[in-house]
């Protein structure tokens, strides 16, 4: 989600020149203090590990998504930076070493770590302050000073490469099981993963016409709304679960472009894909189709409506199978907001 929020914001300072500090999961928090998780929406809220916890074999040098090599002599104390790396660890049986987290961490296990980001960015003063011997970033982590800051205090840093769709899952948790000393578990996990999905994918009803999903962000409170394009990281969740995105299929270049009644009636989408907090953001269906031009799409039309947590939704990662199922079922069964 921190990729996503990075994304956002770039769109945002050349559409509203308006800067985002939220998305995720909303709200910031103080470095180090605990938070609420809140429970994903259409997904369970609890990380399933791996049926045997490994054991990690370190020291090990990892090359990180930065171009540096890391070296990890050990990994006891441990900090994922996003929560789709918290979930990775936390399925692969290590989740007893996680010491903090980041707000985007959103299952049940991790609901009780101390909270070690404010708003979206990373406090090092947070994280430096649970003596961590291992954090592990997103390749759009920040601030950078931040990160240097932690690297300086000698912590080894990895850095993964951001999820921009269901290709990422394996990688992502390749990397992070290298850096735990855990590469076979991490075999494991992928190929349990990459199972689960594609049997979700394969329930998909068959359709003689795919339908159209936009994939759009909210934030009702500072006005933001936003139709996702080539980039915006659904794309690839929006065909596994048997429809087209209807955002990209229009044109749209752009990540994320601001909604206009234009690029809605060119979109033309049958569903909205939407994250649960954004939805909330604009008073819920009956206000979003209030927002100009939704009302006249299909979608708006029929109160077609998919929506998912927003801790959750484009993680990629071991509970993106969960998310497919979810957005499959709200798409193709009876159970979309109306």
């Amino acid at each position: 989600m921190r990729r996503l929020r990075t994304q956002l914001a770039g769109a945002l300072l050349s559409v509203l020149a308006l800067s985002l500090t939220t998305t995720a999961c909303g709200g910031s928090s103080d470095a180090a203090s605990p938070s609420p998780a809140a429970a994903p929406a259409g997904t369970a809220d609890r990380v399933e590990p791996l049926p045997s916890t490994p054991r990690p074999r370190l020291p090990v040098t990892v090359r990180s998504a930065d171009g540096r090599k890391v070296t990890v002599a050990q990994a006891e104390r441990v900090v994922p930076l996003s929560g789709s790396l918290s979930e990775i660890v936390f399925a692969l049986g290590l989740g007893d070493r996680v010491v903090a987290r980041d707000v985007t961490s959103t299952f049940e296990q991790a609901a009780a770590l101390p909270v070690v980001t404010r708003g979206h960015d990373v406090s090092a003063e947070g994280v430096l302050s649970l003596r961590p011997d291992l954090v592990i970033a997103e390749s759009t982590t920040g601030p950078d000073e931040a990160v240097e800051q932690i690297r300086a205090a000698g912590v080894p840093v990895l850095v993964v490469e951001g999820a921009t769709g269901l290709d990422d899952v394996g990688p992502r948790i390749e990397a992070v099981a290298e850096s735990l000393g855990v590469p076979s578990a991490g075999e494991e996990l992928i190929r349990r993963t990459e199972e689960r999905i594609a049997t979700v994918a394969e329930s998909v009803p068959a359709e003689k016409e795919k339908p159209r999903v936009a994939f759009l962000y909210l934030r009702g409170s500072a006005s933001v709304y936003l139709i996702g394009g080539k980039g915006s990281g659904a794309t690839s969740l929006i065909e596994a679960a048997g429809a087209v995105d209807a955002g990209a299929a229009s044109g749209l270049e752009k990540d994320f472009t601001a909604i206009t009644s234009e690029a809605l009636v060119k979109a033309a989408p049958d569903a909205l894909l939407v994250m649960s907090k954004g939805l909330e953001s604009v008073g819920g269906v009956d206000g979003l189709v209030k927002i100009p031009g939704i009302a006249q799409t299909p979608a708006g039309t029929d109160r077609r409506i998919v929506s998912v947590e927003d801790g959750v939704l484009l993680n990629y990662g071991p509970r993106t199978d969960q998310v497919l199922a979810s957005v499959v079922e709200q798409l193709h069964g009876d159970g979309g907001a109306r």
